[in-house]
């Protein structure tokens, strides 16, 4: 193939070979960096779950000794016989039998009242200022790509599962990756020959034809060990308890993603972040029964997750993180759902979290404008992450913030 025919193509398919590439050439990177520098023993790694369309915290940690609770909702709420109480006033949705014996174990914080200042009801908004870290004036950059920024260049660093990187991941100067969860698919015959040849080096291609044809070829190169990893069970969760009922379903894509995790870190990758997420929290109407399966997926599959990494030596550094942009308003609607809110809970899971609440439980009469008050900004928690977990200074992602939380056993 000429180099006009080879320059045409990669014109033509350079920016697609690129996208299509480098999540793939992100799982080879990982697989190989296992193997040659993996995460040395007792290095701190944080999972961030992210929950899409603002998840609603008042039918996820319950006051249900709140006489109000019930009369602001009285065809979602739940009465106490269905939950799982934490103390004489707050009790987990009736699903989270697995978050509920990590909080048996003291492994769980629960973070009450989290948000920020003059809260926005619009997805979009809400989801960019949690994963920018920056309330009060817009920023193109997220808070873990600022620390992939101060950090030394290493593409295993932050790993996001999904074809789509989220905002919180991109920084100024770098990224983190993205790893696909459909595996990974090389042509054959005459195409993988000719997908070859156009990969190899050419002194006269311009930087993104040179990325692109180095992607096809590592791309190539690769995926012959990678194919075998991502085949591997997930480790064994053998520590859980048996229990009858509450699982509220059965496995979910939250599952699938943390079970991807869970074998890369068995393997070794040298990643200190990875990003997993669950949609479906936009419960305008018929929330009620809904609501409690995707809760059940979520808590389920973190505590097996954790339980899989203790299996694997890692459960005292593995730290969970779970948020969601907005919770929702205090009043259910007229479809027996609720619309958006403000505050909501934040989760910590792991062997080094001190368990137990943190923050005021916002009251549920004086409400702001018919929204629970934020009374613990996020801000805390992702300062005492990055200086406790990341072992960043938080300055450099935060700016001056100065609140801080007690929520981890190293501080």
């Amino acid at each position: 193939m000429d180099t006009l025919s080879r320059r045409r193509f990669l014109q033509l398919s350079g920016a697609a070979i690129v996208g299509a590439t480098a999540p793939v050439l992100s799982i080879s990177q990982i697989v190989q960096a296992a193997q040659t520098r993996p995460l040395p023993a007792g290095t701190p790694i944080l999972v961030l779950v992210t929950l899409y369309g603002g998840n609603d915290g008042l039918n996820t940690v319950i006051p249900y000794q709140d006489a109000n609770y019930f009369q602001s909702r009285p065809d979602i709420s739940y009465s106490p016989s269905d939950l799982l109480p934490l103390d004489k006033e707050l009790a987990l949705n009736g699903s989270m039998t697995g978050m509920k014996n990590l909080w048996d174990q003291k492994k769980l914080a629960i973070i009450r009242g989290v948000g920020y200042p003059q809260s926005d009801r619009s997805h979009f908004t809400s989801m960019a200022i949690w994963q920018s870290a920056s309330p009060e004036a817009q920023s193109n950059s997220g808070w873990i790509g600022r620390w992939i920024d101060s950090q030394p260049r290493d593409p295993m660093l932050a790993i996001s599962l999904g074809s789509v990187l989220p905002p919180l991941m991109a920084g100024v100067n770098r990224s983190g990756s993205a790893l696909p969860l459909g595996g990974i698919f090389v042509p054959t015959g005459a195409l993988a020959m000719d997908c070859m040849r156009l990969s190899a080096p050419s002194a006269s291609d311009s930087k993104l034809l040179a990325t692109a044809a180095t992607s096809l070829r590592d791309l190539f190169d690769l995926s012959s060990t990678v194919t075998p990893i991502l085949k591997l069970p997930a480790p064994p969760a053998s520590d859980l308890p048996t229990s009858n009922g509450g699982s509220a379903g059965g496995g979910s894509d939250l599952q699938q993603q943390l079970d991807v995790v869970a074998k890369l870190i068995a393997a070794g990758a040298p990643t200190r972040v990875w990003s997993v997420s669950l949609g479906g929290f936009d419960t305008h109407a018929n929330e009620k029964g809904a609501q409690a399966v995707l809760l059940g997926n979520v808590s389920d599959a973190i505590s097996r997750f954790l339980s899989q990494m203790r299996s694997v030596s890692r459960g005292q550094d593995v730290t969970v993180m779970t948020y969601s942009e907005f919770g929702r308003r205090v009043r259910g609607n007229a479809s027996q759902g609720t619309d958006h809110g403000t505050s909501g809970p934040v989760f910590l899971a792991g062997d080094k979290i001190k368990g137990g609440f943190y923050g005021d439980q916002p009251s549920l009469t004086s409400l702001k404008d018919g929204d629970l008050a934020v009374t613990t900004d996020f801000r805390d928690i992702y300062a005492t992450v990055l200086e406790n977990i990341l072992m960043a200074p938080s300055e450099q992602i935060l700016g001056n913030w100065k609140g801080r939380m007690k929520f981890l056993g190293n501080n």
